[in-house]
């Protein structure tokens, strides 16, 4: 790993031989999966941290377009698991949801990208924490 901050660490990236970068990062939450679903898999949760989603459609198949990143669609959809978007020009942003003990959420997170350069996931990873710090529990009955 080639850095780790609050809970954030960055993978080594990747460069396919058809040119496409892949970048991985492991991001470790003390909220529940169903809060963190809710940040990466919701246009409210998006809107957040990432961009608004000014097209959200949460399914397979569904049409996804982020202010300032791009169109394109769901291209993996598993409730409280996956969300995959698959966006023009940027390609493919993978989280992958898996819940720790006691209660917390380990996210495995891919982005391929046919592009170069950093594309600032650290900077959204940190507004993606305090999102989630001051986001009501979604697991309290």
């Amino acid at each position: 790993m080639t850095g780790v901050t609050r809970g954030i660490e960055e993978g080594a990236a990747e460069i396919r031989e058809d040119g496409t970068r892949v970048l991985h990062y492991l991001l470790r939450f003390p909220q529940p999966v169903e809060n963190v679903w809710a940040a990466v898999a919701t246009s409210e949760g998006l809107r957040g941290w990432l961009a608004a989603a000014e097209v959200f459609e949460p399914r397979l198949g569904g049409a996804v377009t982020l202010r300032g990143i791009g169109s394109g669609r769901i291209t993996a959809w598993d409730v409280e698991r996956i969300a995959e978007y698959t966006v023009e020009g940027r390609g493919r942003i993978r989280f992958h949801l898996e819940p720790t003990r006691p209660s917390g959420t380990t996210v495995r997170f891919t982005h391929e990208s046919p592009r170069d350069g950093d594309p600032g996931w650290r900077q959204r990873f940190d507004r993606l924490v305090a999102h989630l710090a001051s986001a009501p529990d979604r697991s309290a009955p």
